[in-house]
Order: structure tokens, then sequence, then C-alpha cells
């Protein structure tokens, strides 16, 4: 809706005008089209003589036609006041920052990429410093100092992709070992939660890693130590533990660490004739919240966090 405002010559119209429009909500097409109004209106009524009451008259009817708020047109006010006009401030700074870094060190960052196949931002940095400080390649002179975060800003740039060509986000991997649910025992024993505790490390020693077994139903649980959380100490042990719980195994779930997730713990699971594996999703703390709470309670009780000397193979129940 276009208004005309130009009828609107006196205050008591404009006061009227408040008074008979105050549920209805108006709006100017363009910032250039309300600066202008501001002004004309600023003008028409000679707002620098008048009173504090008319003035705040006038202050209101140009928010209700503007849509502009009570500080925006506060400010708009005072730069007409103070230069006779109202100028769209917006746009490039009178007095920009220097720029640091120019087209042609962009462009010498594309060309490193390209030989090198665009490394990590260290990786890239510290190729330029050698460039510079060993070689004495004067045009890496600004990029040998440059920030790993400032050196990924440019990489940004339009000057960069342009010369450097289209670039693809890293995609992840996807790996198809188990189903990445919540397992539903549906009140049956045999679906076991499986997580590792590391004991930790004494005078650069690494400790045990405890194996935490738990029965989601029954609460049966099993705990066994490893000297390493390979496959070749983990794997007999797991199996171990499978083994000994006085029921069918239908289920193993485990978080996202490879120790479980992986080819050999998979065909130990098919050989022992486990019907489901499942892995925690993605943001679902509450995935594999059971066992988690035990190694806190049981294992961190029982076991505590200080490291043995010597390695002692532990099959404990509970």
């Amino acid at each position: 809706m276009t208004l005309q405002t130009e009828g609107l010559q006196t205050l008591e119209q404009i006061r009227a005008f408040l008074e008979g429009s105050q549920p209805m909500g108006f709006e100017i097409p363009s910032r250039e089209a309300a600066n202008n109004l501001i002004a004309q209106t600023l003008r028409r009524f000679g707002y620098a003589r008048l009173g504090k009451a008319d003035k705040g008259l006038v202050r209101r009817y140009l928010c209700k036609v503007t849509g502009r708020s009570r500080a925006q047109m506060t400010r708009l006010i005072a730069q007409f006041r103070r230069t006779g006009r109202i100028k769209d401030r917006r746009g490039a700074p009178a007095r920009p920052f220097p720029r640091r870094y120019t087209r042609k060190d962009v462009l010498l960052l594309a060309e490193v990429d390209s030989l090198h196949s665009t490394l990590s931002g260290p990786a890239t940095r510290k190729l330029c410093e050698r460039a510079y400080t060993h070689f004495g390649d004067q045009r890496y002179a600004r990029l040998a100092g440059i920030s790993n975060g400032h050196l990924y800003n440019l990489r940004q740039s339009q000057t960069y992709r342009r010369h450097r060509g289209s670039m693809d986000k890293t995609r992840p991997v996807k790996v198809n070992i188990g189903e990445r649910r919540k397992p539903h025992p549906e009140g049956r024993p045999g679906f076991l939660r499986v997580d590792s505790v590391h004991q930790g490390d004494l005078d650069g020693i690494k400790g045990l890693y405890h194996i935490n077994l738990v029965d989601e139903v029954s609460q049966f649980q099993f705990i066994g130590s490893v000297e390493r959380i390979s496959e070749r100490f983990l794997l007999p042990v797991l199996e171990a533990l499978i083994r000994a719980f006085p029921f069918i195994i239908h289920g193993f779930h485990a978080d996202n660490g490879s120790e479980y997730i992986n080819r050999q713990v998979a065909a130990l699971l098919g050989k022992l004739h486990v019907e489901e594996f499942t892995k925690s999703r993605a943001r679902r703390t509450n995935d594999n919240a059971l066992v988690e709470s035990k190694n806190g309670s049981v294992v961190r009780k029982h076991l505590g966090y200080a490291v043995s000397g010597h390695f002692r193979p532990l099959f404990s129940f509970c």
C-alpha cells in the first residue's frame, strides 16, 4: 500500500491521524523512500523549533508510517539535525583496514595447494614458511607468517575458488558393520551392552583395559581385563565373556568405538550365532547409558583408578 502523506500539513492533522489509525500498520517499500519521507516531514514541520510534546508527536507519526523503531528514529533525526539530510550509511567504510594479503598471495596459495593436493592448514603454512626461510623465495614473505585460521579464510575467497576450481567437502566414510539403532529386548534376556574402561597410565606404561558386558534385562554383568585393546588380546576375552552368560545371547550393542565396530568382532558374533549387532546412534547419548552407568558404579567403585605394576587377567561376575 502506498501512503499519501502530503495532505497532513498541521500537527492537529497528525494527532488525528495517529488516533484514527492506531490498529493499522504501515511499511515503506524501500530504505531510501523512508529516509526521504523522514527528511521531508522534519523540514515541513520545522522539527528543531517545535516543543517537546510536538516533537514526540512527530516522532510517533514517523515511527508509525515508516515502521522504524524509536531508537532508529532517534538516530535518524539526530543525523538530520546535524547534517541537514538523512543518508544511508551502509556500504564500504570510508577508511577501510589495510589489506595484508594481496591477490598475488591468494594465487600463490592456490598454486601451493594445487601442487600438494590441498594439505591441512598447519602443513600448508609450514611449506610456505620453509619456502621463505630455507629457500629464500621472497614470494612467500607474507604467507610465511599467516595463521592457520586466516589461511582457511583465503581458501574461501572468490579469487582462490576461481583459480583453484571447485572443491568437494569431505565425505564421511560409511561403515556397514552393525545396525545403527537402539536394541529392543522386549523383556527377554540376552541383549548385551558392552563398553571399554581404561585403568590409566603410570610412568608412561599403559594400564589395563576392562571389558564390561551387561545384560539389559537381567542385569547380569561380566568384566574381563586385557593388556591391550587390540584384536589379539580383545577377541579371546570377549568370546569367553559372552559364553559365560547363562542364557542365549540374542543381541550385542556397542558404541561407535573401533575396537568393537570391525569385521573381526562381527565374525566372532556370527560364529556365536548372535542375531543382532547394533551400535549407538549419532547424538543419542542414552543408547548405551546402561553400561556407561555400570562403568562408574561397578568398575570404578571396585577397581578404582590406580594402575597396577603387573598385568593380571581378571574375570569377575556381578
